[in-house]
């Protein structure tokens, strides 16, 4: 149960970590927005090719770095809703028992 909470509070500061990297992100370009949810698939580029860097290479680079950083907020979030359900579980075993 100690290395439950140990977890989680190296977890929830891995967390803000990560979400002040995407906010850092969303702060160089206007086209970004100020979700940290989502990834940014959705922005256009400059021209016609999207998916390549041919027209707005500063951007579309970004842009992947940023989503890559969205994915491991994501990942983070996931291992910290697993490991709350352990909390939890161990919390209630030692209430029950």
């Amino acid at each position: 149960m100690v290395f439950d909470i140990i977890l989680l509070i190296i977890i929830y500061y891995l967390h803000k970590y990560i979400v002040s990297w995407i906010r850092y992100y969303n702060s160089t370009d206007k086209r970004y927005g100020n979700s940290i949810w989502r990834w940014t698939y959705d922005y256009p580029v400059e021209g016609k090719r999207d998916i390549s860097d041919l027209d707005d290479k500063d951007f579309v680079r970004k842009r992947r770095v940023r989503n890559r950083t969205v994915s491991f907020m994501y990942w983070n979030f996931f291992i910290g809703f697993v490991v709350s359900m352990s909390f939890i579980t161990n919390l209630l075993k030692l209430i029950l028992y």
